[in-house]
């Protein structure tokens, strides 16, 4: 790995920092800017090609295949579904989700990541940001570091990870776990509200700041909405910190679990006593 890789990822990491706590600029130093421009600045001779070389060939850029959308069927439709039908709708809507190539992340996926967990109404769904490299080499949402810390949190509900549902906006791994773009959120998100109907669960948890504009089509930042009610289509809907910005940044932990007892006071469940 270069020196470059690590210096941008680790620009990356403080980025997505920033971003979750709500900033939108930055101020840096022209000092520090006009030495990154010193460091980046190619020898003379390697900019220029010999006199008589040809420019390369460029090929052309290949063309999405036309994305159908699949259907989002109306809410009584979906209510009005078997426990059969509604795991044969999901299952269906997976296998759509495998084949999609709308976007280009399915360029490098190797697993495509629908979700896991109750699909029949649970208490509640998980909606995260994006697989990260370990979902997508086992097609499971929340199993590495965050994921880890995510089962923490369910588990400190009182729940298991079987007796929830959790999914992600997108469901194919951003090349470097970087944010989903606009384009890319909106084409999976589709998917995501057919799956929201067809689960049908009693409150849906936000986790992080790209999962709460998505779903609830806003720019407001995670810290302004963080632990306060909404709702999405009549389902209570409680936004919080995504688990890897709780992993670099601890303090925000119990304002999380605030927001977790609110869920659980809401569906009449008490705190664990192993909680408290």
């Amino acid at each position: 790995m270069s020196e470059w890789t690590d210096i941008l990822d680790g620009l990356t990491d403080q980025i997505t920092l920033l971003k979750e706590l709500g900033l939108r600029t930055v101020e840096l130093d022209p000092a520090v800017i006009r030495a990154l421009g010193r460091r980046a600045a190619p020898a003379a001779d390697a900019t220029r090609p010999p006199p008589d070389s040809q420019p390369p060939t460029v090929p052309a850029p290949i063309a999405p295949e036309p994305f159908t959308a699949p259907r989002v069927a109306p809410i009584e439709e979906t209510q009005a579904l078997s426990p059969e039908a509604r795991r044969a709708a999901l299952d269906e809507l997976a296998a759509r989700i495998a084949s999609c190539t709308a976007c280009p992340l399915h360029q490098s996926r190797n697993r495509t990541v629908p979700g896991q967990g109750n699909f029949n109404s649970p208490d509640i769904l998980f909606i995260g940001e994006a697989p990260g490299a370990e979902e997508d080499q086992q097609g499971v949402p929340f199993v590495g570091a965050a994921g880890q810390l995510l089962t923490r949190m369910i588990a400190a509900m009182g729940y298991t990870r079987d007796q929830v549902f959790i999914a992600n906006i997108c469901k194919c791994r951003p090349p470097r776990n970087r944010p989903p773009t606009p384009d890319e959120a909106a084409i999976c998100l589709i998917y995501l509200r057919q799956q929201i109907r067809l689960i049908r669960p009693k409150t849906i948890i936000l986790l992080g700041g790209t999962a709460i504009k998505a779903l609830l089509d806003t720019q407001v930042g995670v810290n302004r909405i963080q632990g306060e009610w909404t709702q999405y289509e009549g389902i209570p809907v409680m936004p919080t910190f995504h688990p890897s910005y709780l992993l670099r940044f601890e303090p925000a932990k119990r304002d999380a679990w605030q927001a977790l007892k609110r869920v659980l006071a809401h569906l009449g469940k008490p705190v664990p006593s192993s909680s408290r």
